[in-house]
């Protein structure tokens, strides 16, 4: 399979949890699918028909703190300014909140669409992965052939939900998938396996009548114990295993 492959690096970024309002604003580990998804939109500078269009990542920080931002909550207010005639429209409050942060990352982006190499090499928007001020630089846009293996060693990846029931590695989150903008930014979540510690699929779970695993390979990734890197795809749309159903 030929894919695009692109590498970006930055100096901070942050990929909020959406329930989370107040006080606290911790952050993913890895970047959502629908962070992707506008990340892409962005490089391409319009919506993108995402139906048949897959991803797959390898994303590194060199550490994680936390750093103290405000907003101004605001309500409706009645009376004057104090010393003026003028009315009063809005009063509020600053309000203190922690936001986690990741320091230095870098991403491995791979997507099936090869044929989108030059818009990553002159991308129409300011390059930035999560909030709109955390900027990132392409450092290297490449065209790789996958191949197909029967061993890999995944690491550093956001890995489909069956994960959890082969490897211990890694731990489960709840992600945005997508957000359907002709729907009024409706959105969609998803089930996956954080994998940062390397693990090798000789070591992953088999269950009986199962058929043997395959995996796409990166050839052009560092070799370890015989194993390439493995890339896990995901899709923004459709039937896969992350969707989670609600009774």
């Amino acid at each position: 399979m030929r894919v695009l492959k692109i590498t970006a690096e930055g100096l901070i970024t942050s990929f909020r949890y959406p329930h989370f309002m107040q006080e606290v604003q911790p952050t993913f580990e890895m970047p959502p699918p629908a962070t992707i998804y506008g990340h892409i939109c962005s490089v391409l500078g319009k919506w993108f028909d995402p139906d048949g269009v897959q991803f797959a990542l390898h994303f590194t920080y060199q550490a994680k703190f936390e750093d103290i931002e405000h907003t101004h909550v605001l309500t409706p207010a009645a009376g004057k300014l104090p010393g003026t005639n003028l009315p009063k429209v809005n009063e509020g409050k600053v309000a203190p909140f922690r936001r986690g942060l990741l320091f230095k990352p870098k991403m491995m982006l791979y997507v099936n669409k090869p044929e989108w190499a030059e818009a990553f090499r002159h991308p129409r928007y300011p390059v930035a992965l999560g909030r709109s001020q955390d900027l990132f630089t392409y450092t290297d846009v490449e065209i790789v052939e996958l191949e197909r293996a029967d061993h890999a060693y995944f690491e550093h990846t956001l890995a489909p939900y069956s994960f959890a029931r082969r490897t211990a590695s890694g731990f489960v989150v709840l992600m945005p998938r997508f957000l359907d903008y002709s729907r009024n930014r409706f959105p969609t979540f998803g089930r996956y396996v954080v994998i940062h510690r390397r693990v090798h699929s000789h070591d992953f779970l088999r269950f009986a009548g199962e058929d043997p695993l395959s995996f796409w390979v990166d050839p052009t990734s560092e070799e370890v114990k015989g194993d390439k890197l493995g890339l896990a795809f995901h899709s923004w749309v459709g039937e896969d295993e992350s969707i989670v159903r609600m009774a």
